[in-house]
């Protein structure tokens, strides 16, 4: 048996069998561009699999070598790399800025920060494991495009890049190239996605036969350069690559085809979506942070839990028994959160502090959480356990504390405060949990009606409107 398959031998002991096996399949069978910067989300689709089993199937995988996990800092405007890295420790700058789009971005988990997976080389060597040796059509397909972009398939791809593409070259390392081109009277956009530099030029005006020659220096540390307006017509173009390694830059013509080409999006795994993927935190949360790494986080779903009179539970049925019945409640907490796609960030005591990608997944959760500890056997004598919930949703910072991922901010602050509100089996939320539009539709389903109320916040200075979920 191979080290691969002792690899997928024991990813099956510990991951659902049918993405271990659609895994598999993929990298038997599947041509090269289909084992690069896999899209979990979108092959959890595809397969029709679970996405949250996906996820963490995949981290598994990487963890014993057959896929490589990599951190891709995207642009927002136009889709295409920024940064690729290994580990999330290496975003360290507090603005990235995209030559292409001519912008510069604050760096956020949960619009900027693509997780992707490409199989290991010493699994299956795939023509990605060497991007200096992919074509230019090639480069743009499978290295700078993020996966959450919706390129054309195969021809068409190609098809459309020969309508967009005026002009372009290979160059290796400290090469210089010529390119003689009839200027049409669009946008146009010298780009190279090695380097990430970029010279916009405006041709506009009446035709001129007369000869012209612009050169644009290709290098990491390159200055952004102001536009050049030309008229259309003839254009000697220089392209200098003084890199160490090849370039592959081309001519764009900044039209329709273009923006349509940028607009083409899809959903996919974003860090922020990881980070509440509980196979994860459990591998990787000491590790995915350094210890002075603050990195932002636009919306995050806070859920905090606790058990109301666990106290008086202790003294009237005893030590065992309560801790037995603590134990139970935290077992179906876990399992609960799990399910809704979310992971527990800790527990202090008998409290329960979790996240989740999106309020309706946290409101699902403590829906459940709710009707299913009345279930948890306490004894005729003990009655149900009762569990108070408080959930909030906004931005946040990620940070490693006490050697683990967490969070930290105001949202964290208010999610706990609220939970501090509630009684018996009332769950409190805030505004932005109740009014997203599907934790309303599952409001409704469920025949609940959220309740508001004017609220006084330990640490918030004006009343804070909060719900009760009867």
């Amino acid at each position: 048996m191979s080290p691969a398959q002792d690899a997928f031998a024991s990813l099956r002991e510990v991951a659902d069998a049918d993405v271990v096996a659609a895994m598999e399949a993929r990298v038997l069978d599947a041509h090269d561009p289909a084992l690069n910067r896999i899209n979990v989300l979108e092959f959890a689709e595809a397969h029709g699999l679970r996405e949250d089993e996906a996820i963490g199937a995949f981290v598994r995988a990487a963890r014993l070598g057959l896929f490589d996990m990599a951190w891709n800092l995207l642009c927002p405007g136009c889709g295409g790399l920024l940064e690729s890295a290994p580990s999330l420790r290496s975003v360290s700058r507090d603005e990235y800025d995209c030559a292409l789009c001519a912008a510069g971005y604050r760096p956020t988990l949960d619009e900027m920060v693509e997780v992707s997976f490409t199989v290991n080389p010493r699994v299956r060597r795939i023509a990605a494991h060497d991007p200096d040796a992919l074509s230019m059509v090639e480069y743009n397909r499978q290295v700078y495009w993020s996966c959450g972009v919706r390129l054309p398939e195969g021809e068409l791809f190609d098809e459309l890049l020969g309508r967009i593409v005026i002009g372009s070259a290979e160059l290796p390392a400290g090469e210089r190239a010529v390119l003689s081109l009839e200027l049409p009277a669009e946008f146009l956009i010298v780009f190279d996605p090695v380097s990430h530099v970029a010279q916009f030029i405006d041709v506009r005006g009446e035709r001129t036969a007369e000869d012209r020659a612009l050169e644009v220096v290709l290098s990491t540390d390159a200055e952004a350069t102001e536009p050049v307006v030309l008229r259309p017509g003839p254009l000697r173009l220089t392209l200098d690559n003084r890199m160490d390694r090849r370039a592959v830059p081309a001519v764009w013509i900044a039209g329709d085809d273009l923006h349509d080409l940028l607009g083409r999006r899809k959903p996919f795994l974003t860090a922020q979506r990881l980070f509440t993927n509980q196979t994860f935190r459990d591998i990787y949360g000491s590790s995915a942070l350094d210890i002075d790494q603050r990195l932002n986080i636009t919306s995050m779903t806070f859920l905090f839990t606790d058990l109301k009179g666990s106290t008086a539970l202790y003294e009237r049925i005893g030590d065992l028994a309560a801790f037995d019945l603590v134990k139970a409640h935290f077992r179906t907490l876990h399992a609960i959160v799990a399910d809704e796609s979310g992971a527990v960030v800790k527990t202090i005591g008998d409290a329960v502090m979790a996240t989740f990608p999106a309020p309706h997944r946290g409101l699902a959760a403590a829906l459940r959480m709710r009707e299913e500890l009345q279930g948890v056997p306490a004894g005729s004598e003990r009655g149900g356990l009762t569990i108070k919930i408080g959930l909030h949703e906004g931005p946040c910072l990620a940070v490693t504390l006490n050697e683990r991922l967490d969070y930290f901010g105001q949202t964290v602050n208010i999610a706990a405060r609220v939970q501090g509100l509630a009684m018996a089996r009332s769950i409190f939320a805030t505004r932005p949990v109740v009014t997203d539009p599907l934790a309303s539709e599952l409001l409704d389903r469920s025949g609940l009606a959220p309740v508001p109320q004017e609220c006084a916040l330990q640490g918030i200075s004006d009343t804070y409107t909060v719900y009760e979920i009867p």
